[in-house]
């Protein structure tokens, strides 16, 4: 017996929440398989996509009407994404990376649209066109590139910074960039001149600017002190979607796009003092919302067209990566970085971007090219930022397999390393802590009273600025790099600390310190027993286990309180 039924004729059952239930069932499903064969689960959000999108179940929700509900899905996942983006954008990181984010970024954006529009020129596209494909393929994926890099345990390294800085810059860039975009897509009924529309565009960008300022300086603060004060967790959250969705709405209003306004209401609230408590209630839901947003992509692919169109789709996803990479390893090799570090940055950007989707979705919208030229697009687009992850990873050995070849021995920046060796230069016997978070500061203030001199490595930038205003010491650098190193005096120390838990980066910096130093006692920190005796072999003089402490006071602590 053959059953057939209407899944958006049930009694009860919106269209849109059954799709909703659909997207997220066969999201579970599909990064259950995609971890049990060790791969990104990113790249599982947009084969669940696809997979819905060309199985026929669309059709069961309403037939033609189901495309609407799509491209409603994929607006709202855009929104919520753009403006966790905006959330997590950073001045303060902007001000310590400028060089980097400025003079690396700039000449990212410039050297790879100039490519990517000469390319689009060359197949005849319009200037238009050209100018937003351009725009989308010199984008990268920041959450895709920051994710992969925490989960290897990299996120501190100069090549993660790096790629950080220059993923600021594409947000800086990619803002002002939204505000000409309606004047770049055609607007049906509308034949104005272009300055008449560019003159529009300034004086709604303008009015933009002054609301979001307004918001930002005062509105907005105020009612998230005046909320914040009811200490209702749930008010406060749904203030802050309301602002995000209120901004957004302004923006579309404009005709600015809701996807500008969902990233300035990010920003609105980023440099507050409200961050964090914003970050703890909302970051929580980055994971759904860029699930909805990468399945929501896939669910614009067309498997048959894309079938038809392998070839430009590899090529254009092969070119674009090898290229990107290739850009950014120079730069960054250029601003000062170990060529490892370079490599390591240039693979984290070569993949297309998330406004790169949301470029391309609203000029194929806006019937700026052929519906061939759209899949061929998003596709490649959308298989680069799924490859990301995998890539990374092959990084780490590729860079590896150099270093042994003498590749990744270069010496950064004479100016940068010159600096930070005037900043050491009067140390001698003195102790080298890498890391100062509380059991890093601990020691330190331990060793400073007990009259020992001591210099700090540490990659977090408040926390180098702060010791630094308390005329510390400190270095902003990786203790699992060579160059470190040789910039911290270390045959002239008496005594080095890891502090921190991570075994592998620990283990890298063993390495080191053994290879230029073999006779200097080491203190090194482990989280897990199991790392303890890796440690010990690497040369760690004395190794301190987390576990074993803790489980240690615990028991110190019972007996007193069963004594007592």
């Amino acid at each position: 017996m053959i059953f057939t039924f209407h899944i958006a004729a049930a009694e009860g059952i919106p269209p849109l929440f059954a799709l909703l239930a659909l997207m997220l069932a066969g999201v579970v499903l599909v990064s259950l398989l995609l971890l049990r064969l060790q791969q990104s689960m990113l790249a599982g959000y947009f084969i669940c996509g696809v997979i819905i999108a060309n199985s026929g179940v669309l059709d069961l929700l309403g037939g033609g009407e189901s495309h609407e509900r799509v491209s409603q899905m994929a607006e709202f996942g855009v929104v919520l994404l753009m403006f966790t983006l905006g959330l997590e954008f950073s001045l303060g990181e902007l001000r310590f990376l400028r060089r980097q984010a400025f003079v690396g970024g700039g000449w990212q954006m410039g050297l790879c649209m100039l490519i990517a529009a000469a390319a689009s020129t060359v197949l005849h596209l319009p200037w238009q066109a050209a100018v937003i494909v351009a725009v989308a393929l010199a984008m990268s994926s920041t959450a895709v590139s920051l994710k992969s890099f925490q989960d290897m345990g990299l996120e501190a390294s100069p090549g993660a910074r790096m790629a950080l800085a220059v993923a600021i810059f594409q947000d800086l860039f990619i803002i002002v960039f939204f505000l000409f975009l309606p004047v770049l897509l055609p607007q049906p009924g509308v034949e104005a001149a272009l300055m008449p529309r560019l003159g529009s565009l300034a004086l709604r960008g303008g009015l933009f600017v002054v609301l979001s300022g307004v918001a930002a300086r005062w509105i907005i603060p105020w009612v998230l002190n005046a909320v914040s004060r009811t200490r209702s967790r749930e008010l406060f959250t749904l203030t802050v979607i309301g602002s995000c969705v209120g901004l957004a709405f302004i923006g579309g209003l404009l005709g600015l796009g809701l996807a500008l306004g969902a990233f300035v209401a990010g920003l609105a609230v980023s440099e507050s003092i409200f961050k964090h408590r914003i970050l703890a209630d909302v970051m929580p839901l980055k994971d759904l919302f860029l699930t909805l947003f990468f399945v929501s992509v896939g669910l614009m692919i067309d498997l048959k067209a894309a079938a038809q169109l392998w070839l430009p789709i590899c090529t254009l996803t092969t070119v674009l990566m090898l290229i990107k990479a290739g850009v950014i390893t120079f730069i960054a090799r250029y601003l000062g970085l170990a060529r490892r570090q370079s490599l390591m940055a240039g693979i984290g950007l070569c993949s297309a971007g998330e406004f790169s989707l949301v470029l391309l979705q609203q000029a194929g919208a806006a019937n700026l090219w052929s519906v061939e030229t759209q899949q061929t697009l998003l596709v490649a687009s959308a298989f680069s930022m799924g490859l990301l992850p995998a890539l990374l990873k092959l990084g780490l050995p590729l860079g590896d397999w150099l270093v042994k070849r003498g590749w990744g021995r270069g010496k950064p920046v004479k100016s940068d390393a010159g600096t930070l060796r005037q900043r050491v230069a009067g140390l001698t016997d003195h102790a080298i802590i890498c890391g100062h978070g509380p059991v890093g500061e601990k020691l330190n203030k331990a060793l400073l009273d007990a009259g020992v001199p001591t210099l700090v490595v540490e990659l977090n930038a408040e926390t180098v600025r702060q010791l630094q205003r308390q005329g510390q010491t400190v270095l902003f650098a990786d203790a699992s790099h060579q160059e470190t190193w040789e910039l911290t005096r270390l045959k002239h120390a008496r005594l080095v600390a890891l502090t921190f838990p991570d075994a592998t980066v620990n283990a890298q910096a063993l390495a080191v310190i053994r290879e230029l130093r073999p006779d200097i006692a080491v203190l090194a920190r482990a989280r897990f027993s199991s790392d303890v005796e890796r440690l010990k072999r690497l040369g760690a003089t004395h190794v301190v286990n987390d576990e074993t402490e803790a489980g240690r006071a615990i028991v110190d602590r019972a007996r007193i309180l069963q004594g007592a």
